[in-house]
C-alpha cells in the first residue's frame, strides 16, 4: 500500500512526535509514505475566510503534487482534511473555476484533475483500506486495561455531506472501533465529538480554554486514562494549553492526550520514548504505568 503523504505543517513544527511516530507505525504496517515535501499549508480554513481563490490554489497545488505520484493522498491532520475537502468540493463542482486555478499552477507543470482523486485521513485509511482485522493481527502489546477517550474534533465529522458520509456513514465511530481493535477500552464522554476550541484561541482565549478544559474534565470524570485524537491542532489545545485550561475551569486535569499514531505505536510494541511521548505537556507516565502493569509477568 502506497500513499502520497501530506503530514501538514503542525506535525513538522509544534508536534514533531506525531510526524516521527507516523513514520514508525506506517513502516511496521507496511504502508509506504511518499512524502509531499514540496506541498504547502492547507490554510486550516483561515486563508479561505480572507481569500478563497488563494486557498483553493494552494490546495489544488498539493492535490496535483499528490496525483503526480500515482498514489492516493493521505493526511494525518483532520483540520487539513476539513479544509482540503472544502476546497476540493469547490474545485470539483466548477470546471471553469478549476481551469482558472490550473492556469496558475501551469508554470510549475502542475494540473489538478478531479478524476479518481482521493484524500483520506489516516484514521479512514486504517479502517477502510487497511482493515481493523489486519491491524489487530499486528498488535504485539494489547492495550488491555487502558481506558481511552476518543476525541474526534470537528473537521472529520462535519459537514457530513462534504466528508464522504454518504458512502461511509459510520466514520464517526471509527476511533471507537480502532481503540477496541488495539485492545483498549473505549470511554464515552460528552465532549468526544465537539470542538476542542482551537479555532477561536486567538480571538476568545478564555472561551477556547474553557472548551478544552471542560472536555478534559468530562473525560476524567468518565474514568479515562488518556485521550487520543487524529488532529494535531486539537492536540495543541488539549495538551499544550492544558495547564492554562485547568486554571480557567478551576480544577486539576493532567490527562494525557495521545496522537493517533502514538496509540497505535504502543499497541505495535514501540516504546513511549520512541514515539516521542516525553515531549507532551501533560505527562504520559500514567499511560506507561498502566500498560506496564498489564504486561508485567504474574508473580510466581
Amino acid at each position: 500500500m502506497s500513499y502520497a503523504y501530506w503530514p501538514g505543517c503542525v506535525s513538522r513544527g509544534f508536534t514533531t512526535e506525531l510526524h516521527g511516530s507516523m513514520a514508525l507505525v506506517s513502516d511496521r504496517l507496511g504502508i509506504e509514505l511518499i512524502e509531499l515535501d514540496r506541498a504547502n499549508c492547507s490554510g486550516a480554513g483561515v486563508i479561505a475566510e480572507h481569500n478563497q481563490e488563494l486557498a483553493d490554489t494552494l490546495n489544488a497545488r498539493t492535490f496535483a503534487l499528490a496525483q503526480k505520484t500515482g498514489a492516493p493522498m493521505l493526511n494525518i491532520c483532520s483540520t487539513c482534511q476539513g479544509a482540503q475537502s472544502e476546497c476540493q468540493q469547490r474545485l470539483d463542482a466548477d470546471s471553469e473555476y478549476r481551469s482558472h486555478i490550473n492556469e496558475t499552477l501551469a508554470p510549475e507543470g502542475l494540473n489538478y484533475d478531479r478524476e479518481g482523486f482521493t484524500n483520506k485521513n489516516f484514521l479512514w485509511v486504517l479502517v477502510e483500506d487497511y482493515g481493523l482485522d489486519n491491524l489487530e493481527e499486528r498488535v504485539q502489546r494489547p492495550l488491555s486495561g487502558l481506558r481511552v477517550g476518543p476525541f474526534y474534533g470537528c473537521y472529520i465529522l462535519r459537514p457530513r455531506h462534504r466528508l464522504g458520509y454518504e458512502d461511509h456513514p459510520e466514520r464517526d465511530l471509527y476511533m471507537d472501533r480502532l481503540i477496541e481493535a488495539l485492545g483498549g477500552e473505549v470511554v464515552q464522554y460528552d465532549g468526544a465529538r465537539k470542538c476542542c476550541g482551537f479555532p477561536v484561541v486567538t480571538m476568545a482565549r478564555e472561551v477556547s480554554l474553557r472548551q478544552a478544559g471542560t472536555h478534559l474534565g468530562d473525560a476524567l470524570d468518565a474514568g479515562a486514562d488518556c485521550l487520543v485524537t487524529p488532529c494535531p491542532l486539537c492536540h495543541l489545545n488539549l495538551d499544550m494549553q492544558q495547564p492554562e485550561a485547568a486554571k480557567v475551569v478551576n480544577r486539576e486535569l493532567g490527562l494525557p492526550v495521545l496522537h493517533l499514531p502514538q496509540l497505535i505505536g504502543l499497541a505495535l510494541g514501540f516504546q513511549p520514548e520512541e514515539l516521542g511521548m516525553r515531549r507532551h505537556i501533560a505527562s504520559t507516565e500514567w499511560v506507561e504505568e498502566r500498560l506496564s502493569a498489564e504486561t508485567a509477568p504474574a508473580p510466581a
